[in-house]
């Protein structure tokens, strides 16, 4: 594949963008009282989190969001109202992850959705960069803009630079944001990146979940964490979802095992637009790992994002795009120059426990994602309103699946 050539003026005029752009991008939720999380509400889940739970806990794994709310009522493409934004999730701190790319694999449970890059991850092996997530129709602006953030932060001859498949996925936001209005800029994706961030996680309606509907709720970002016992190598595996899918299914709903959905009332989304067992939407989720995996054993680990799905009451509806993609941050320095690696991996008899992890951190990140949600007005004053905690709590003491 041809190198990509820029002139120098064209380098600058990206550094100038990089600079306004952080300067004038708020922090997206670090000012927002916290929220509280599914465990806190008493939901019971099994498996053992991190100290985080959340993707974060992977050593080295940062998360950044950059969230656009302006405007209200009668939509007008181009102005608003905006409901949208983009989620940065760095498999290694920034300067790292230029040299040190991460193996990787990734599963399309249901294609109605894009993940870009995902064919040079299935023939290369490695994740290069940051998995962006986005709006539908945003995913081209967050992938050119990623490949500019890493020419201006490439080697110092960047006039020669590398080519560049970013790795972006998208999930429809058009019922609350005016999502033919393009309002994702390549400022917004630099501050994503540069923000970008280890600790806790913003969830809900932040980032690209910020204008998200999940099982006719407010949907949005979610995350969680596993930690595996000693016995089973002690290694920690995160998830990061983007929960869209479901959007009329409040019906399929189950939290613990419990149908949450059909035990809580109340005014559907999509009205006049899907039928009321609509399945329409997306899900995306990034799994995180320190375990030593190779490309193949990854992606074994993403098929196992689909029975996590299946234990919230997903079904994989013809119109929702769920896309999955895991990395390793081991062996990281398998991406270097040089004929031969030293490697190291699990044995595929040993992948139990990881499997374990990850269908119970996508159950729980899915929740999470629900839990942090807060109502949501949007285009058209269309509303949808957030999983009311007082009532899943009270459903979950009738089911005796309450833990506090």
């Amino acid at each position: 594949m041809p190198r990509v050539s820029m002139s120098f003026s064209v380098l600058v005029l990206i550094l100038t963008s990089l600079v306004s752009g952080f300067a004038s991008e708020r922090a997206c939720a670090s000012d927002a009282p916290a929220r509280p999380r599914a465990r806190d509400l008493g939901v019971p889940f099994d498996g053992t989190p991190g100290p985080l739970n959340a993707i974060t806990d992977v050593e080295g794994v940062l998360v950044g969001h950059t969230t656009l709310i302006s405007g209200s009522g009668k939509l007008v493409v181009g102005k608003g109202p905006v409901r949208t934004g983009v989620t940065a999730v760095l498999p290694r701190a920034r300067a790292a992850m230029m040299d040190h790319f991460a193996f990787a694999g990734w599963f399309s449970q249901n294609g109605a959705g894009e993940m870009t890059g995902t064919a040079w991850v299935e023939e290369s092996g490695f994740l290069e960069g940051p998995v962006m997530i986005t709006n539908t129709h945003s995913v081209g602006v967050v992938h050119d803009a990623v490949i500019a953030w890493r020419v201006a932060h490439g080697p110092a001859d960047a006039t020669d630079f590398w080519w560049s498949t970013p790795v972006v996925a998208e999930t429809w936001d058009g019922w609350l944001n005016d999502i033919n209005g393009f309002h994702v800029k390549p400022e917004h994706v630099f501050h994503a990146i540069e923000s970008a961030h280890g600790g806790s996680v913003e969830e809900g309606g932040v980032g690209g979940g910020t204008g998200m509907i999940c099982y006719g709720f407010k949907g949005g970002i979610g995350t969680s964490s596993r930690k595996l016992p000693d016995k089973y190598g002690g290694y920690m595996l995160g998830v990061l979802a983007q929960c869209n899918y479901s959007g009329s299914s409040r019906q399929n709903l189950r939290i613990a095992g419990v149908p949450v959905g059909r035990e809580i009332p109340g005014t559907e989304p999509y009205t006049g637009l899907r039928s009321d067992t609509a399945e329409g939407g997306s899900l995306i989720v990034v799994v995180a790992t320190n375990a030593p995996l190779l490309p193949h054993q990854l992606k074994r680990i993403a098929r196992r994002v689909t029975l996590g799905l299946g234990r919230t009451g997903g079904i994989g509806g013809n119109d929702s795009g769920d896309l999955f993609i895991a990395f390793s941050t081991a062996n990281p320095e398998a991406s270097a120059v040089g004929n031969v690696r030293n490697l190291q991996m699990i044995s595929n008899e040993a992948l139990d426990p990881l499997f374990a992890a990850t269908v119970q951190a996508t159950e729980e990140a899915i929740v999470n994602a629900l839990v942090a949600a807060t109502d949501m007005t949007g285009v058209d004053d269309h509303q949808v309103l957030a999983l009311p905690h007082d009532q899943l709590r009270a459903v979950l003491k009738k089911y005796n699946r309450l833990t506090h």
